[in-house]
């Protein structure tokens, strides 16, 4: 079930209850789909299916507070998860399976526990320096980009499904 992020109040909580909403909208734009209308590529010629969403927001996940954050900026010390910069770089979307799709969720959910186990123990301007993008990066800007993706892909779904079986809504 989907819970609207506080309409006022501290900074964290606000954060956190954006990133969970748009968590939650994911999954319920897959709710109900068989696993092979969850691999459906809806708009061709993209790639993009709903699991591929599931997946690719996995990896996002994982990238971000796990091979990023969780390792001090040692992207390399946690593998990918279904692709990869070099080999497959889109394997997210374009590996799906629809005997694997229970697998992918179960995947997405423990990255999304364990991203929020990482967010718990940090402060929002805890930062760390990334040769990637010679940047230094907070935790702030990290929840905000991990809500910014969420956003983005979430309008992706929402075409998806429609193309899916015709639902529609928030």
């Amino acid at each position: 079930m989907r819970v609207d992020p506080p309409w006022n109040g501290p900074e964290r909580p606000a954060l956190i209850g954006w990133l969970q909403y748009h968590r939650d909208t994911l999954a319920m734009k897959c709710d109900g789909l068989s696993p092979a209308q969850l691999c459906l590529r809806a708009v061709p010629p993209s790639s993009m299916s709903l699991i591929g969403l599931v997946r690719h927001m996995a990896e996002v996940e994982r990238s971000w507070l796990r091979r990023f954050v969780g390792t001090g900026g040692d992207f390399d010390a946690v593998p990918y998860l279904y692709c990869d910069n070099d080999a497959n770089p889109d394997g997210d979307f374009d590996d799906v399976d629809p005997g694997a799709v229970d697998l992918d969720i179960e995947i997405w959910r423990a990255e999304m526990a364990k991203a929020d186990e990482i967010i718990a123990a940090l402060d929002l301007d805890a930062s760390q320096y990334s040769p990637r993008w010679e940047a230094t990066i907070s935790v702030r800007w990290v929840l905000v980009h991990l809500i910014e993706e969420y956003a983005r892909h979430n309008g992706h779904a929402d075409l998806i499904r429609e193309c899916v079986d015709g639902a529609t809504g928030d």
